[in-house]
């Protein structure tokens, strides 16, 4: 189990990425820019602005989520996550991981620094409450994993077309400071889509949410996410860097369907 609270371990860590995008700099580097609307059974509730500094071979991205309307009035709550690394070999392998998520009771931050997709430090604060029902981390589950800034760059298929099935089918292991789950992604088609700054092919994925460790195991909505089968993400493309990018998630929760899909998805080259 890492060490928690390591700063020094979060400089190393951010230090070895700037090293790794110097070593890159002779790599086409793109700016990617989405707005994300977010909606509950058809009504507006809130948006989503992600920023990426994208190479064949490294991320950065900064992303932030308010929301809107009447549910802002409801409940003020909002977040902010950034994270980089490294693409190697088909593979995301994430460097730092940072999040913020604030109410009007509480706001909560966690950072997290990994090197070889395992986790090298974590500092939650305030630290989660323990409770009974909590299934407890295992030695192995802070190794081999995405943190969920990672886990929203898709490395396309080594060979063939991106926009095909081998782009959905994979399993994508996410630790996100606190819980341990997997996302597995299969193929169902492909659609065309439009919105601002793109206009193109996107595949559609159907996925399951697999719970493994730190959640609780006695909790309705847990239970619920597990047997869900109406989870579904579109991938677009982005040649140049040979990834693909979330443009529509849609999910059933127990209130309702909840829609993120981009009302903006534009690529500029730096």
């Amino acid at each position: 189990m890492p060490t928690r609270s390591p700063w020094a371990r979060l400089a190393l860590g951010a230090a070895g990425m700037a090293a790794a995008i110097v070593g890159a700099a002779g790599a086409c580097a793109d700016v990617l820019h989405v707005t994300y609307r977010v909606s509950l059974i058809g009504l507006p509730i809130g948006a989503v602005n992600l920023n990426a500094d994208l190479t064949p071979t490294s991320y950065s991205i900064q992303g932030d989520a308010k929301l809107t309307g009447l549910a802002r009035l409801l409940n003020n709550a909002r977040g902010a996550s950034a994270g980089n690394g490294a693409i190697v070999q088909g593979h995301v392998s994430p460097a730092t991981f940072a999040t913020i998520a604030a109410d009007s009771k509480m706001t909560r931050t966690i950072r997290m620094a990994l090197a070889g997709n395992a986790v090298t430090g974590i500092d939650i604060s305030p630290p989660y409450e323990d409770k009974p029902d909590r299934v407890p981390l295992g030695p192995g589950d802070e190794k081999g994993i995405v943190d969920p800034v990672g886990a929203v760059i898709i490395p396309a298929p080594a060979s063939g077309p991106i926009v095909s099935p081998a782009a959905c089918d994979r399993k994508v292991p996410i630790f996100d400071g606190y819980t341990r789950f997997d996302i597995d992604l299969t193929y169902i088609g492909e659609r065309r889509v439009a919105t601002k700054g793109y206009e193109g092919p996107v595949v559609v994925c159907a996925a399951r949410y697999v719970p493994i460790a730190g959640h609780r195991r006695d909790r309705p909505a847990t239970k619920f996410m597990a047997d869900n089968k109406d989870l579904e993400v579109w991938l677009a493309p982005i040649e140049r860097d040979h990834v693909l990018i979330p443009f529509r998630v849609s999910v059933r929760t127990m209130i309702g369907t909840t829609v993120v899909e981009a009302t903006e998805f534009r690529v500029d080259e730096k």
